[in-house]
């Protein structure tokens, strides 16, 4: 037994003894504890884990928030000083929240069973200050149907649970972590209502990593969109990234950073590359919310229990931050929401942009073991580390740029369009009969991709406005960039973006070179 769950046992049991409401004993310990980092935990566990602490702690409120394609209940607790689990008693606080999303991949199961131990240690009278200033919204396994499809060779390489684990995908061979734009799965529609009833300020998504073989137990990105507001960008890479990283170095003697794979590109040396800058991915979409969000991939090579435990520490200093600049938090989201982006120059397109000299990364190493059940390799990470110098890509440069206009003209028959922005949270009203000065974009040529991405054949607009005047006809419908959304809205409905509405395909049969794209700007002032 781990001395972390050792230790547990401890201070449940001193609490128990007190008159404390929670048992001691094994009653709380995960089911990766129970069987030694053999097995993760399957949904049944999850759900039992968390009913079960709501039960036994009335700041604990167990409640769901969607349901997956095969229809089951997405769970989550509400953790904090508030009357019930309903977004009404959370905003009613006034304190910051933040949400915590484990399983988006369902192989990727560190995040699941770190935040069931984070609850456990809340339960055992952990970190009771962080209830003076944040409400916790914990949602271990968001991909439930992806997480019951368990098998012994998902994963491939990555060092346990030798027991097996789920799928990348949900139910629906959708990834989630690329679905937050186009909506086209329950469980992206689930998670956006969330956002926008709940309204986190801060959201964290636990994943583990694929590819490089880095010496970090853990690495971590802010959102990687160029139009995330500049605040939020410095609040994460001025302060509580390098915070936490000392606080991990200083006592685990662990290193973490930022997110990247080491390769090269077009004949150049090698870099560290992170991912991508679209929205699709859930930092980046939650970014363009004007909210706080942090993505961590724990090591794939390091043992399972070390994965975990790299999450859970990773999310304990978070909060820990959180905590102590939970007014700033919150201050930096009003001024997000406050500022507007009506008139402002707006990235469309992006690409990687070079860090002005190269940093120092740690690589690393891995020795091969075998399954014990298939026969097959596994890598577990050595204790080795060295030194290699290379340019950093860790950031996003526009290459397309749009002025944001007053409003958007959608027109009534495109009912799908109006339903996925209602679905995002973005507010719609009544175009009216009054004639309106609009943009329309004429369209010179369309891009369309050979082979379907995630269901769906992407496109590419070329062409450029030109002014125009219209009447709405009844049912059209406007939205407008003056509110929280407005950087959403731009990067959803703007013809040339490349995570947009046009981009995933959802207005194919009215893209024809010469004609007009169907949603207008209305320029305003």
């Amino acid at each position: 037994m781990s001395v972390r769950v050792l230790r547990w046992l401890a201070v449940a049991g001193a609490v128990a003894a007190c008159g404390g409401p929670v048992p001691a004993g094994e009653a709380f310990l995960t089911r990766a504890e129970r069987t030694e980092y053999r097995e993760t935990s399957s949904y049944a566990d999850v759900v039992d884990f968390l009913e079960r602490a709501a039960a036994s702690d009335p700041s604990v409120h167990y409640t769901t928030y969607g349901y997956t394609n095969e229809g089951r209940p997405i769970p989550m607790v509400v953790v904090g000083d508030v009357e019930d689990a309903s977004a009404a008693s959370v905003r009613a606080s006034g304190k910051t929240v933040v949400y915590l999303q484990g399983n988006i991949h369902a192989g990727e199961v560190c995040g699941k069973e770190a935040l069931q131990m984070l609850l456990r240690d809340l339960l055992a009278g952990r970190h009771r200050e962080w209830r003076e200033s944040m409400v916790l919204l914990i949602a271990p396994i968001y991909n439930a149907d992806g997480n019951e499809r368990v098998l012994l060779t998902n994963r491939g390489r990555q060092h346990g649970p030798v027991g097996g684990m789920g799928q990348r995908p949900n139910a629906q061979g959708y990834d989630l972590n690329r679905d937050h734009m186009k909506l086209d799965s329950p469980e992206a529609r689930s998670v956006a209502r969330l956002f926008g009833q709940y309204d986190p300020h801060v959201a964290v998504d636990l994943h583990t990593t694929n590819g490089t073989q880095h010496a970090y137990h853990l690495t971590y990105s802010p959102p990687l969109h160029p139009n995330t507001p500049g605040e939020i960008d410095g609040f994460l890479r001025e302060g509580l990234f390098p915070h936490v990283t000392g606080e991990i170095r200083e006592k685990y003697g662990w290193e973490y950073y930022y997110y990247g794979n080491a390769f090269a590109r077009g004949g150049e040396a090698p870099g560290w590359y992170t991912f991508d800058h679209r929205p699709r991915f859930n930092n980046n979409y939650i970014g363009l919310r004007n909210r706080i969000a942090i993505l961590s991939e724990a090591y794939s090579y390091a043992s399972f229990e070390e994965r975990v435990l790299a999450t859970l520490y990773f999310v304990e200093e978070i909060l820990d931050y959180v905590h102590e600049h939970a007014a700033e938090v919150r201050r930096i989201v009003a001024d997000a929401d406050a500022a507007g982006v009506t008139g402002d120059m707006l990235a469309l397109r992006a690409v990687p942009e070079r860090s002005a000299a190269p940093v120092d990364i740690l690589m690393g190493a891995t020795v091969e073991e075998v399954h014990p059940l298939t026969g097959r390799p596994l890598l577990l990470r050595a204790d080795t580390q060295y030194v290699e110098a290379m340019y950093e890509y860790g950031t996003f440069a526009p290459t397309l740029v749009e002025r944001v206009p007053e409003a958007y003209l959608i027109p009534a028959d495109l009912g799908d369009v109006l339903t996925r922005l209602a679905a995002h949270g973005i507010a719609l009203e009544p175009a009216g009969a009054t004639p309106l000065e609009v943009e329309a974009f004429r369209i010179d040529s369309v891009q369309t991709a050979e082979r379907p991405f995630q269901g769906r054949n992407e496109q590419r607009l070329f062409g450029g406005y030109e002014p125009a005047r219209v009447t709405p006809a009844p049912g059209d419908m406007v939205a407008r960039t003056d509110r929280p959304l407005g950087r959403l809205l731009f990067s959803l409905v703007e013809p040339q973006s490349d995570d947009g509405f046009a981009n995933w395909g959802f207005l194919a049969d009215r893209l024809r070179p010469g004609e007009v794209y169907p949603i207008l700007r209305v320029p305003g002032g």
